[in-house]
């Protein structure tokens, strides 16, 4: 397996998958909880297995094909019903090709057809609330944003928050189904209620500070998401999509044609 890991905190295993997306194992004394399951290109659940032998119940931060893919590899995954729509769409025919594309460009070796043919499991409703591992515990928290049911999780014996795609130093919202700037930076917001110490995002393998995510919510007043500049994405037509940079080089790519209409809505 090409699989990479690391215990960034006691009991608290990062995973980078073969084409560079991550997934959180948390291991308590009793139990275990894998938040997303990256492209699904080799056995994930191998993967974890080698690592805990706990009974483990595996989320979905969101729906995503970089997140979600590996879910054929468990029987049951649990997603927020507000991502139920577009999972089939994002873990469908279209986007296994696009996926098998990027695989065969880095030489990564996998069964092809049956990536293309494997059966994922409906995912069953998550719901906000804490699961005790054990000694530690995972809150899980709805923040729509990157996509209508994204989710985080507050990890509170290791001050820990993860944040799937809701934040990472390049953090991306032109998706059709993400919501607006505006609403998302509300909702992120909210999460610096919590006394967490540290971040892990689903698109790098390193533990930051919490100050990134406070100085990014910081840095998006509207004054500043007015001073923006076009960057193309190639991954949505027809959506304008444009770049802020925020401080320590943090990014955001938004839609500026949604950011514009609800700053319309809210001047009338």
């Amino acid at each position: 397996m090409a699989f990479e890991y690391k215990e960034v905190l006691p009991g608290v295993w990062h995973i980078q998958d073969a084409l560079g997306v991550c997934m959180t194992l948390l291991v308590g004394k009793e139990r275990a909880l894998l938040v997303d399951t990256g492209y699904g290109l080799e056995d994930v659940a191998a993967c974890v297995g080698s690592l805990t032998d706990r009974p483990l119940t595996v989320i979905l931060t969101h729906a995503h094909h970089d997140h979600a893919l590996g879910a054929r590899w468990f029987d049951a995954v649990y997603l927020f019903p507000q991502d139920m729509d577009i999972y089939p769409v994002y873990t469908g025919k279209q986007r296994r090709q696009n996926v098998l594309e990027s695989a065969r460009a880095r030489g990564v070796r996998m069964d092809e057809r049956k990536f293309m043919h494997a059966v994922l499991p409906t995912p069953s409703p998550l719901e906000e609330g804490v699961v005790d591992l054990g000694g530690l515990r995972a809150q899980i928290i709805l923040c729509p944003g990157h996509t209508p049911g994204s989710a985080v999780v507050y990890v509170p014996e290791r001050k820990l928050l993860l944040t799937g795609d809701d934040w990472n130093p390049c953090t991306w919202l032109f998706f059709r189904e993400a919501l607006t700037v505006q609403t998302y930076r509300e909702n992120v917001r909210r999460l610096l209620a919590l006394p967490f110490r540290h971040l892990l995002c689903p698109h790098r393998t390193e533990l930051f500070d919490r100050f990134m995510l406070e100085d990014f919510v910081e840095g998006l007043r509207d004054e500043a998401l007015l001073r923006t500049k076009d960057v193309p994405t190639g991954d949505v037509e027809g959506v304008h999509t444009v770049e802020i940079a925020l401080p320590y080089h943090q990014v955001l790519v938004f839609d500026q044609d949604k950011f514009a209409l609800e700053r319309a809505k809210e001047a009338r």
